[in-house]
């Protein structure tokens, strides 16, 4: 699920930790940045999220992860990009953001 984040002033690091979410790894290449919120201890479930500001709005692209991935060397991980459960996730991440 794409969320848009108009008139953002601050960093992403900053704004995904407001929403509780935990810093993964910065892509050089794009500038975005990985992120998760864990729902249960292991990590898993998790919300996911890859968020990147341009000028002054901020994009994220967010997911629901089900499962660890089930084979080494590969992604696949039972995600959720879009149901009930991603988009109340949605709504709680625009309400406190665009505070």
């Amino acid at each position: 699920m794409k969320i848009t984040i108009e008139n953002i002033n601050e960093n992403l690091a900053s704004a995904l930790r407001r929403c509780g979410y935990h810093f993964e790894r910065q892509h050089q290449d794009s500038g975005e940045v990985s992120a998760a919120r864990d729902l249960a201890l292991g990590g898993f479930p998790r919300f996911h999220a890859y968020a990147r500001i341009d000028g002054s709005t901020m994009q994220i692209n967010l997911h629901l992860d089900q499962k660890r991935p089930s084979y080494k060397g590969t992604r696949a991980h039972g995600g959720e990009h879009e149901g009930e459960v991603v988009e109340e996730e949605a709504r709680r991440i625009k309400l406190i953001l665009e505070k």
